[in-house]
């Protein structure tokens, strides 16, 4: 009976060798053809084995499969959304999804819209996300309607809001108009992109959006503008969060503390000092570390 067994279990293992000199072999072919430009994009059966690739337990050749499929392109997308879409294993959709990442192709978005939502595997739902977020400003409509949207939970927000922010410096008209949704996940979502903009290109637009934004109609978005110009150490920007240290939400105030510690203008001083009594401790805090921040940051000592 041991016999039997142990026969079994050899054949199994010499398939499963086999299996994976198969694939070996035709990743060798196939980027020997790309190389040579005689690969034939129109191969089904040989596009439907590069898929299949995907599946092996090597997570090496998962990479490689996903980056001679991102090679290929658009002639692999309708294989890639069907094993996104259908494949029991979550291995399969995860690489898939990958793959299509490389690959950036708009017809992909519903597919990857759905494995966001609704897959049960939360590495194949990040996955997708940043399929989408790599495929650009054609998915930017589709991620606002997530923002918009009460039914989905904070991950999921959470991931369209890095994806906005991603692709905000190739859709900044979209990602500009953001602030004027009445969503408050929206416009928070749309502040981070402005400020990946901000960082990316130095866009002097973006800088005076940020500003204007901290006078947002709600405190949450406030936060996060004031967040992101300290994270950019917008001097220019001192002047208008200084007035911002009146804000009449203790979360704000302890943003813009933080954010004016971090510039480190000494003009701050002053207005900060003034603080040192403020109504919420946490603010009191953070006014003592922001103006340990400004003094090192300085040449002379505060008198």
């Amino acid at each position: 009976m041991s016999s039997f067994f142990h026969t079994d279990t050899s054949a199994e293992k010499s398939s499963s060798l086999l299996a994976q000199a198969e694939i070996d072999a035709l990743l060798q072919a196939v980027n020997e053809q790309i190389t040579l430009h005689t690969f034939d994009f129109n191969d089904q059966q040989i596009l439907q084995r590069m898929v299949q690739g995907l599946a092996d337990p090597r997570g090496s050749v998962r990479s490689q499969v996903a980056e001679i499929l991102g090679e290929i392109g658009e002639a692999a997308t309708p294989l890639l959304i069907n094993a996104v879409a259908n494949h029991p294993d979550p291995v399969m959709r995860r690489s898939a999804a990958k793959a299509l990442t490389l690959i950036a192709d708009p017809a992909a978005i519903p597919t990857l819209l759905q494995a966001v939502l609704q897959d049960e595997d939360a590495t194949v739902r990040g996955s997708a996300m940043g399929a989408l977020a790599r495929i650009g400003e054609a998915s930017v409509p589709y991620l606002l309607a997530i923002l918009e949207s009460p039914d989905y939970p904070e991950s999921t927000k959470g991931y369209a809001a890095w994806a906005l922010a991603s692709i905000g410096p190739e859709a900044t008209d979209q990602v500009y108009r953001t602030l004027s949704s009445e969503s408050v996940d929206v416009r928070c979502a749309g502040v981070g992109a402005i400020a990946r903009i901000a960082k990316e290109r130095a866009e002097e637009r973006a800088f005076r959006v940020l500003i204007t934004t901290l006078t947002d109609p709600d405190p949450v978005v406030r936060t996060v503008a004031v967040a992101a110009l300290g994270q950019l150490r917008y001097k220019p920007a001192v002047p208008h969060l200084i007035l911002a240290l009146q804000d009449i939400d203790g979360e704000v105030r302890k943003a813009v503390v933080s954010a004016l510690g971090r510039i480190g203008e000494r003009t701050a001083l002053v207005h900060l000092t003034a603080l040192l009594n403020d109504e919420v401790d946490a603010v009191q805090q953070l006014v003592v570390l922001a103006i340990a921040q400004i003094e090192t940051h300085s040449e002379t000592p505060l008198d």
